[in-house]
């Protein structure tokens, strides 16, 4: 797929651990996991915008586009 999550990435940067940020964005552990490590086939706006305001970034930073090989 070519777009690429980089919620672990942001997510080390604003020292947020999955715990802490589940309980702000109220999303399960399993779910949050999940969009954690690039396995998520969709997400929906309102999770993204939570997840923006919870780790004070843009959309941009979370998600990127990679052409696939």
């Amino acid at each position: 797929m070519g777009i690429i999550i980089n919620l672990d990435v942001v997510m080390a940067q604003r020292k947020k651990g999955l715990t802490e940020l589940a309980q702000e964005v109220d999303i399960t552990m399993a779910n949050l996991s999940v969009l954690k490590n690039n396995k998520a086939k969709a997400i929906r706006f309102s999770t993204l915008e939570a997840l923006c305001k919870a780790l004070d970034c843009q959309p941009g930073d979370i998600l990127a586009y990679e052409e696939d090989k």
